[in-house]
């Protein structure tokens, strides 16, 4: 009780010194607050940067292997033209997958896209559409957020009927004066009948593809309009397959050695003939994001941490000014009785008040920019990065103050008496 009683004490010695000297405490505390307004808006801008391109590359959804002709990363003993040779992902090889693969998948679905389509309406048009034509899982393997409507059923899929599914920029400019659902279309001569409006998503950081723009359609409908490649090369699109893991299959390992096993006896593959096909994950993506910002985020720590080191060697400063100025009062708090850790305290904290105070100031500063509305890279600040800032304010004012408060602390008495 009295070890928390004398550092109650010492915190309040502390907050009276730092009023007692308002404009003096103002200066000190704007090194730091420019420090931590620095090195927490690095960090905030580095978050909310790699928080827009994760959030631009979802639409190649989590936890699903696709499988294609070309890898999404090439290896370094592995020559490039090899992958001319191979085939493209089949509808065939889609049904085989479908009865092949056991209780490790959610769900197989095959898909392809085209782009630079235009949609009529009456008279009204949209140009540079992308029409994807779809299985009835895809749904399972990347997420369809409906904002009115329905998704396609069985029968449906099974008959290539002309519905369609739109996105929300579309909707708007086909159909201005009257909601989408329901109406129809014409793409390709075709007529179709719009079954469900897909959520807004807006803006994205990167040109990646967008449902705003983007039509569904029947796998089969597709193949009617555009046909398939058979070997990824010419105008014709190419079909992909998506098979979406489990939960409870960490890392997806046991899907894909039986997503491998299935398709290499799928295309008749000898024991010692290499693949003919790729099984890309979004997780090589996700993981080259995440290592390319975590340098970013090292660069501009370090960068940021020069402005705190100014702040910290301003705070040091004036706390070796402090000593020096009440030296008098420290040998008559001593002479009375105050403990060494007392007067040690008395000085920590104060260095400590003024980082946190600095610290404070900085991260307000970076939440009020977060609040300016931002169309190409929203700012949000996280939890974890003000705790960091405070975290960083304390650990810059026990440097800081360090010194000074064991200075003090070690004065002799009778010579800090006599001090003027």
């Amino acid at each position: 009780m009295l070890t928390l009683r004398l550092t109650l004490e010492s915190f309040r010695f502390a907050w009276d010194a730092l009023k007692s000297n308002l404009l003096r405490t103002i200066l000190s505390l704007l090194g730091v607050t420019v420090g931590i307004f620095s090195i927490i808006t690095v960090f905030t801008i580095v978050d909310s940067l790699e928080a827009n391109i994760r959030s631009s590359m979802d639409f190649v959804g989590d936890k699903v292997i696709y499988i294609e002709k070309w890898p999404w990363t090439f290896g370094p003993d592995y020559p490039w033209w090899k992958y001319f040779n191979r085939p493209v992902p089949t509808a065939r090889e889609f049904q085989e997958l479908r009865k092949q693969l056991s209780n490790n998948s959610r769900g197989v679905a095959i898909f392809a896209a085209k782009g630079g389509n235009t949609l009529k309406a009456g008279s009204n048009s949209v140009s540079d559409c992308a029409i994807q034509g779809v299985s009835y899982d895809y749904r399972v393997v990347s997420s369809v957020p409906l904002a009115q409507g329905r998704y396609f059923t069985n029968q449906e899929m099974e008959s290539a009927r002309p519905v369609a599914i739109i996105g929300a920029t579309i909707a708007e400019n086909l159909y201005p004066q009257r909601e989408a659902l329901g109406q129809e279309f014409k793409s390709h001569g075709l007529t179709f009948v719009i079954i469900g409006v897909m959520e807004k998503e807006g803006k994205k950081l990167l040109d990646t593809p967008s449902n705003d723009t983007n039509v569904l359609v029947t796998f089969g409908t597709f193949v009617k309009m555009f046909g398939l490649s058979t070997n990824g090369m010419g105008g014709a699109p190419s079909a992909r397959i998506g098979v979406k893991g489990r939960d409870d299959d960490p890392g997806l390992l046991d899907l894909e050695y039986e997503v491998k096993g299935v398709m290499r006896n799928i295309r008749g593959l000898k024991p010692r003939q290499e693949d003919n096909f790729a099984l890309n994950r979004p997780e090589m993506i996700a993981g080259q994001i995440t290592k390319l910002f975590g340098v970013i985020g090292i660069v501009g720590g370090v960068i940021g941490s020069f402005a705190i080191l100014v702040g910290g060697f301003g705070i040091a400063n004036i706390m070796f000014v402090s000593v020096r100025e009440r030296t008098n009062i420290i040998g008559i708090q001593k002479s009375l009785g105050a403990k060494n850790f007392f007067i040690l305290f008395q000085f920590l904290f104060e260095a400590i008040c003024l980082c946190l105070i600095g610290g404070g100031a900085g991260i307000l500063l970076v939440w009020l920019i977060t609040l300016f509305p931002q169309d190409a890279l929203p700012l949000g600040m996280s939890a974890a990065r003000i705790i960091l800032g405070l975290l960083v304010s304390v650990g810059i004012g026990v440097i800081a103050g360090i010194v000074p408060a064991v200075m003090a602390a070690n004065l002799d008495p009778v010579i800090a008496i006599r001090a003027k």
